[in-house]
């Protein structure tokens, strides 16, 4: 049942040192992946997702593109030495922003991504029983990151369902979005050709030989793509803002449910059926990306944009700011925190090297996300060249980028449908696979904590995809889109910091470096070396309080271009986040007042871990095994009488899960 390697357990600053088997790997059964190559798939799936594509090359160009002046060695800016050398750098191909995303890559995301791997295959478990195993007193932090992915899947697959819609509409001859003759179109309204137009007659008139400069048009005009997204898509000229949410958009609501019909569909059977799709949603993206890849560095203008998202800018460096969003775009592009790599890791095999895993999901994922800068920057070069503007008029983030930006430039290449229909699909294979993890996220975690949830999986996903539709319909009125804002703001931004936080200290500090170290060595038959250890202890928690401390500090209340949105909106975004953080210490305390004995020893009780086991409630070499299969050790229990006996009891005293 055992093997022959100790370990101690016990909250160290309580002198708890007492000797706890390795369980022997293999007992129970639990299923596994099919192949080595479907986890791999599917935690690749679930890392590169959307922000990959809209947000890390934006933050590139923001924080290191030269918005005022390309840094060369020719040019006449005037540069520091520390500029010069790092411009040195860049000949080798390092850009200005990658050296403090790397940097927090190194110290912060990679360890807590490994961490959370290591945890889910050693126990084999979902986060919430897998926490309440690990550190009991803790298993509040199981609860709270289910609830932040139960969250976060009410509002992620409406952007899906705007992939989908925008995707059905492309089977055309002519792009919806490509003119202003449709009755959702304003006055205001300007193609893509009459923008470009304009822009020359200004530029011709500017460099005429009178000197004299053209004034700007006085009467704003709006793009036809922007239209398309915002009057047909979003319509949100019939809602007046988050408390008039208005009429359910039909075609929204319909895109919607195809998306959930596909997670079920992908997820009712568990990893025997998401290991196989993922073959096709995490592969698929690389195809096309490759494909816009060629296409753009092949369109005139790409080199200027490409150029503007790799020059560098060094001084920029000592910006907080810049710290601050390449930290962000690691933590939440890696994903650790949501229970999602704990719950793929807990099908591993248990000698499965999951060290190698990490690194190279994790590089991968890096490397993906700098390989899209390239396919969207050299389409912004294109259409800046084609309109007669800077990089720095048409390069935005977020949604706007690939639904109004990408898709405009679109429009104007020949053969535009084919690059619509494979864009679109490329976002909705990268958005489904970031959906499946969530989901099962959640369903291993409530299915290892409650059995019969297991046993009638098929029924158990079917209603939580139905609760989900029927919430994320409020995402699909002609307001939607300020519902969606607001999930989107406060569901994970500031509690998955938090919980991941204590996880890092729960592992580092109450379980113990070196006792997960020796679960890691147990596994794979080697240690963590110094660098691990470190990055655990000090450096991921410090990673985590600097995202969040100067996350709060630079806060500002939620808003959307020019709508503010009221104080009991953020009120309630706040409650959204702080229910989910709230799961730790509610959970804490409820353990430490059910617990008996003095309060040293309830606390030494409940950061006294478990471990997995067959058993049936005896006493294994010092080891109280509970009905549950979960062990505590023997000189842990509280009794209120002598010594333990040395025969096994009839009724055992149940462990304090």
């Amino acid at each position: 049942m055992f093997t022959d390697i100790d370990r101690c357990v016990g909250f160290p600053w309580l002198g708890s040192r007492m000797a706890l088997k390795t369980p022997t790997p293999g007992v129970g059964e639990r299923e596994t992946w099919g192949k080595k190559v479907d986890f791999l798939l599917s935690v690749i799936g679930f890392a590169v997702d959307l922000a990959n594509v809209w947000r890390f090359p934006y933050l590139c160009y923001k924080n290191g593109g030269a918005r005022d002046c390309l840094i060369y060695w020719s040019s006449d800016c005037q540069r520091s030495f520390r500029a010069r050398l790092f411009e040195v750098l860049f000949v080798f191909g390092i850009g200005a922003f990658l050296v403090p995303y790397c940097i927090m890559l190194v110290v912060g995301g990679i360890p807590l991504f490994y961490m959370e791997l290591a945890l889910g295959q050693f126990h084999r478990k979902g986060a919430i029983t897998c926490w309440g195993r690990l550190v009991p007193l803790f298993k509040g932090i199981g609860y709270a990151v289910v609830l932040i992915a139960f969250y976060v899947d009410f509002y992620y697959n409406v952007i899906i369902a705007w992939a989908l819609r925008f995707f059905f509409a492309s089977f055309t001859t002519m792009l919806p979005w490509t003119n202003c003759d449709n009755e959702w179109n304003t006055p205001a309204c300007r193609p893509f050709e009459a923008i470009w137009e304009a822009s020359n007659r200004t530029r011709l008139r500017n460099n005429s030989s009178s000197g004299s400069i053209a004034p700007p048009p006085t009467t704003p005009f709006t793009s036809a793509a922007s239209e398309y997204f915002n009057r047909a898509i979003l319509e949100l000229q019939g809602s007046e803002g988050l408390h008039d949410l208005g009429a359910i958009k039909w075609d929204m609501a319909l895109c919607l449910l195809a998306v959930y019909i596909i997670c079920y569909f992908s997820l009712w059977k568990g990893i025997s059926t998401s290991g196989k799709v993922v073959w096709f949603t995490a592969l698929f993206p690389y195809a096309v990306l490759l494909i816009l890849l060629v296409r753009g560095i092949t369109l005139p203008g790409s080199a200027t944009g490409i150029q503007y998202y790799l020059s560098p800018n060094f001084e920029a460096i000592s910006q907080p700011q810049v710290w601050v969003d390449a930290a962000t775009q690691v933590f939440f592009s890696l994903g650790p925190g949501f229970g999602v790599l704990l719950a793929y890791a807990s099908y591993n095999k248990y000698h499965n090297n999951v060290y190698k895993d990490a690194i190279l999901t994790s590089v991968i994922n890096s490397a993906t996300s700098f390989i899209a800068g390239f396919v969207i920057f050299s389409v912004l070069g294109y259409m800046a060249h084609a309109s007669g503007r800077d990089v720095q008029d048409v390069a935005t983030e977020g949604p706007g980028l690939v639904f109004v930006v990408y898709p405009a430039a679109i429009a104007t290449m020949p053969g535009s449908t084919f690059w619509a229909l494979i864009f679109f699909m490329m976002l909705l294979t990268l958005g489904l696979d970031s959906s499946f993890g969530g989901s099962e996220a959640i369903i291993t975690a409530l299915s290892d904590e409650f059995p019969p949830i297991g046993r009638h999986r098929e029924i158990f996903v079917a209603c939580l995809f139905t609760l989900y539709f029927f919430v994320g319909l409020a995402s699909c009125t002609k307001g939607g889109f300020y519902f969606f804002q607001l999930l989107d703001r406060y569901a994970a931004g500031y509690s998955i910091l938090v919980a991941v936080f204590f996880e890092a200290i729960a592992v580092s500090w109450i379980y113990g470096t070196e006792r997960f170290c020796e679960d890691i060595r147990d596994m794979i038959g080697f240690r963590p070396g110094l660098y691990w250890r470190v990055c655990w202890r000090f450096a991921a928690p410090a990673f985590l309080l600097f995202i969040t401390a100067y996350g709060l500090l630079d806060y500002e209340p939620l808003r959307y271009e020019d709508y503010v949105y009221p104080g009991w909106a953020n009120a309630l975004g706040w409650a959204i986040a702080g229910s989910s953080v709230m799961c730790i210490p509610t959970v804490a305390i409820y353990k430490l007042i059910t617990a008996k004995g003095t309060f040293v020893e309830r606390l030494r009780l409940l950061t006294t871990p478990y471990a997995d086991t067959e058993g049936n409630g005896t006493v294994h070499n010092g080891v109280v095994v509970s009905e549950s299969g979960g062990v505590r050790l023997a000189s842990a229990v509280v009794t209120p009488t002598s010594p333990a006996p040395t025969t096994p009891p009839a009724a055992p005293p149940p462990a304090l899960v």
